[in-house]
């Protein structure tokens, strides 16, 4: 397990922050997916999901060129207890309501065959 230094300069970024609770609902999001919520380039997101997954937050798979992250499904148990807290304080932030919003309507509007 990584260091408390390090588990929480994983967490003292918003934009890690606001992934984190994107992913929480156990789902499997491509990139574009979270580009799409967040309204960042492809650079910002992926070198973000890289940190969390360096850090044991998350876990990936690719897809063809397509890479989808997901939370870390044998994450450490103080990690989990971590993501808890957080998801009790920040899940009714506005800024995070927000991005949930946007991410179901480019799911519902998402070509379903994009991202294969």
């Amino acid at each position: 397990m990584q260091t408390i230094t390090e588990l929480f300069k994983s967490l003292s970024d918003e934009t890690r922050l606001r992934l984190l609770i994107l992913l929480q609902g156990g789902s499997e999001y491509c990139v574009c997916d979270l580009m799409n919520a967040l309204d960042m380039p492809q650079s910002t997101v992926s070198r973000h999901l890289a940190y969390l997954k360096r850090n044991g937050w998350l876990q990936d798979r690719r897809g063809g060129v397509w890479m989808y992250y997901s939370l870390k499904k044998d994450m450490d148990a103080f990690l989990q207890a971590q993501l808890v807290l957080l998801i009790n304080q920040l899940a009714n932030n506005p800024v995070y309501r927000a991005d949930k919003r946007r991410l179901e309507a480019y799911l519902q509007a998402k070509n379903p065959n994009s991202c294969k």
